[in-house]
């Protein structure tokens, strides 16, 4: 039986008493071992995934293989999807459309540093500086994704997290440790966040996703992580952020001076950037990609079509071919902007624990780094966002593309979640074309 058609006007609030039941449920919601109980969790996965799984969102969610409601209206899965595991899912409801082996703890690869970055950003103002020592450095797995930070040079937070976002910079991300306390306080950080958001399924060991023992996460987990981090202003602006300059080395110039230039860096996520085989897809804006030799490539995107906001997770396409994650992503988001509002969901992306524990006084904007006047803290400075919509300010960044009254996520003291409906892409970055 088909899935009743939604009103015009879909409610975009998850009510109080909905909230309660999830919050009746969770604790009962059946989690994997913890990965300390498994210690070969990290090494490559055998092909076919555990008999039993956590329930976390759903029991469907826990089973193997491919959940979806297939009724009439309802478009058929594209068969040429051969990840591990996958995820689609209504960013703004909660709702999972359809999934494959959504529990199965998988390494993560550099869509960890989503759930870093959903930690940290609210710790440091974006002008927030720091001259980076050899310490600070220390402990980069061998073969890591670089930005190019060199010790002895002064960079800004703002800098550090372009690094993040567009290069995967694990140096970046050791850096931003190193100010944060240090990669043991920064992983206790992060497996907190990770329980708080009732992401069960993660465990964290390394901070920048580098293959690590018992370090692992799932596809449920990573859309938990990009969900939260989309609800935050900076998040947004660098997630979708396609090229900036980089602070580079400081050299003495023609007359002994000084110089410290910059060079170009571009986001790797090829939704966004593009490539020879993938054009930039329709409404896409981030969020994070990743490659390591244990989990293979992942990525998680967000994008948006007829005012449905779709988040879409793969793990691990078993298919040898250039790209290929990109390409299983962009079918499951045609497919989910297809299914939306006809097809009954096998599950939800879970609220965090504290949803309904909202203390007055909040920002509400939804900034990280605590930046409350849009300036110091958006991303928009010197990078070449998707939408360069002019700023009150004079810059141009995808801050006031965004620009969204009140904040993405409002937690209301009667205990409801609720998503502006409206981020995250404006129509300007829906028409953008190719780079």
């Amino acid at each position: 039986m088909p899935a009743p058609k939604k009103t015009a006007r879909r409610s975009l609030l998850v009510t109080s008493a909905v909230l309660s039941s999830l919050a009746l449920a969770a604790p009962v919601a059946v989690a994997a071992p913890k990965p300390s109980d498994s210690p070969s969790a990290s090494a490559s996965p055998s092909a076919t995934p555990p008999a039993s799984m956590s329930s976390v969102g759903g029991a469907r969610l826990g089973r193997p293989g491919t959940q979806v409601n297939l009724a009439s209206g309802v478009p058929v899965l594209p068969k040429d999807v051969s990840a591990r595991s996958w995820i689609v899912a209504d960013a703004e409801s909660g709702d999972v459309l359809a999934a494959h082996n959504a529990h199965w703890r998988l390494a993560p690869a550099s869509t960890l540093k989503m759930l870093f970055a959903d930690t940290l950003l609210p710790k440091f103002p974006s002008d927030t500086k720091h001259k980076v020592v050899p310490a600070d450095l220390a402990g980069i797995g061998s073969g890591s994704s670089m930005v190019g930070i060199k010790e002895e040079e002064t960079y800004t937070v703002h800098d550090l997290w372009l690094g993040v976002f567009l290069r995967s910079g694990n140096d970046a991300v050791h850096v931003l440790s190193a100010m944060n306390g240090g990669v043991e306080n920064t992983v206790k950080a992060m497996n907190e966040h990770a329980e708080e958001l009732q992401a069960l399924d993660t465990h964290v060991v390394s901070p920048d996703g580098y293959d690590a023992e018992g370090q692992v996460s799932s596809a449920y987990d990573l859309t938990l992580f990009a969900r939260s981090g989309m609800q935050k202003k900076d998040f947004r602006e660098y997630a979708s952020t396609v090229r900036a300059k980089f602070p580079g080395q400081t050299k003495k110039g023609k007359k002994g001076k000084k110089v410290r230039e910059s060079f170009e860096i571009q986001n790797t996520n090829r939704l966004l950037a593009g490539d020879s085989d993938v054009p930039v897809y329709e409404g896409i804006a981030g969020v994070k990609n990743g490659n390591t030799t244990n989990a293979g490539a992942t990525f998680t995107g967000v994008a948006e079509r007829g005012g449905k906001v779709l988040l879409v997770t793969v793990m691990n396409p078993e298919k040898p071919e250039h790209n290929e994650v990109y390409k299983e992503t962009a079918r499951l988001f045609d497919w989910g902007f297809k299914a939306a509002g006809k097809v009954q969901p096998v599950g939800e992306l879970v609220p965090p624990k504290g949803a309904g524990q909202a203390k007055p006084g909040g920002n509400p904007s939804g900034e990280a780094g605590g930046s409350g006047d849009g300036g110091s803290g958006t991303a928009g400075t010197g990078s070449k966002p998707v939408a360069s919509a002019p700023a009150a300010d004079g810059s141009s960044g995808i801050g006031t593309a965004l620009g969204i009254t009140g904040g993405v996520l409002v937690l209301l003291a009667g205990g409801a979640f609720l998503v502006n409906r409206r981020w995250p892409l404006p129509d300007l970055v829906r028409r953008r074309t190719r780079p």
